[in-house]
């Protein structure tokens, strides 16, 4: 016995044929919404200023946290860097121990 399967996309805005899942994210949370090409289109040209003014966002890029939520160690090298830079912008950070989150997230983002 043969069996066809077959995954017909809705338009999530207007009920009609969708050729294409597209994801964005807003606000911290990640979206995605079945459209056509028309509607596609329309979504993409209306953000194109946001994004052409916008920044990406690094924090993706850094490292994820691992069972238990412990995080890779920065080396002795990167941490020294990283406090070095946080001093020049004005950040405090103590000498030793762990750097905070955040000011790695923006030496990152900097460099």
């Amino acid at each position: 016995m043969a069996k066809q399967i077959q995954e017909i996309l809705i338009d999530d805005l207007d009920g009609g044929e969708a050729t294409q899942t597209v994801s964005f994210a807003i606000d911290g949370s990640s979206y995605e919404i079945d459209l056509s090409d028309v509607n596609a289109k329309k979504l993409r040209e209306n953000l194109a200023p946001f994004v052409a003014g916008a920044r990406r966002d690094l924090s993706a890029a850094a490292p994820k946290r691992r069972r238990g939520g412990a995080t890779r160690a920065l080396s002795r090298e990167k941490s020294a860097d990283i406090r070095a830079w946080a001093k020049r912008q004005g950040y405090g950070v103590s000498e030793r121990g762990r750097i905070a989150r955040e000011i790695v997230e923006k030496y990152e983002a900097a460099h």
